[in-house]
């Protein structure tokens, strides 16, 4: 096989990477919190998460890159042991050193994930003895806003009682003032349901007058059509009696007229 001196290339690149790793974890360690820091100040796990995590980063990027390389030597190796003689010796072999590999990747893969871990559970800690620490400098502040606010809200309750007992001492008049202002209201109600009806009986009273008067022209209308009804029949009748009259006239006047003739006609 023509692939081992460039595995040993890549091997010692491994493993310097790792020595580098394994002194940035020494040298990157969190430190205790400090009893004088300012609770306010930025945590002093922030110092070291970002290099930490890179750390972290790194290591698992060279064993995914020592898992790579692994599967791959192990697929070179199979393909160049079916051209030796012992293919099957060669593939155990090749197959074995594999394996080997995988382990160590896996029981470093391991210890990673548990320094991982570690790394985070460590800053939470921190950070919540930094917020235990904040929450116990703050304790003043907040005692000092309590009583504050204990004295605000006993104030307010004194003000609420004053205003409570003046309402109450007030309740006497303001019932005398409802009352009387009930009375005026009663009052004025009245005097409008009595303009009221008294409007309402002045129209009545108006249409009834204007009704009689209506009716009493109807009357004297009708009266003045039978007056001058009568007055036209007695002019007929006057006027059938003259024509009668005078038809009488003439007849008796044409009668003596005749009886003159014939006494002229007797002589």
């Amino acid at each position: 096989m023509h692939v081992g001196s460039p595995w040993r290339v890549v091997a010692l690149a491994v493993s310097a990477v790792l020595l580098m790793s394994s002194q940035a974890v020494s040298a990157q360690t969190p430190k205790p919190i400090d009893a004088t820091t300012s609770v306010t100040a930025k945590p002093l796990g922030d110092a070291v998460d970002a290099p930490v995590e890179n750390e972290f980063a790194q290591r698992q990027k060279v064993l995914s890159l020592r898992s790579e390389e692994n599967n791959y030597r192990y697929g070179v190796a199979q393909h160049n042991c079916y051209s030796t003689f012992f293919v099957n010796h060669c593939l155990n072999k090749a197959r074995d050193e594999m394996r080997f590999e995988r382990q160590d990747i896996r029981k470093q893969q391991l210890a990673l994930d548990d320094e991982q871990r570690a790394q985070h559970a460590s800053e939470r800690d921190q950070q919540t003895a930094i917020k235990r620490a904040q929450y116990e400098a703050e304790a003043p502040q907040r005692a000092t806003n309590e009583k504050a606010n204990e004295t605000s809200f006993a104030e307010k309750q004194r003000q609420s009682d004053l205003a409570a007992a003046q309402r109450n001492a007030e309740a006497p008049q303001r019932a005398a003032n409802e009352a009387a202002y009930q009375k005026k209201q009663a009052d004025y109600q009245k005097q409008l349901d009595d303009a009221r009806a008294r409007g309402a009986q002045d129209a009545r009273d108006r249409d009834d007058k204007a009704q009689r008067y209506e009716e009493k022209q109807r009357q004297a209308a009708l009266h003045q059509a039978e007056v001058e009804a009568r007055q036209k029949e007695a002019a007929a009748k006057q006027q059938q009696r003259a024509l009668e009259a005078q038809q009488e006239q003439q007849r008796q006047q044409q009668q003596i007229k005749q009886q003159q003739q014939q006494q002229q006609q007797n002589k």
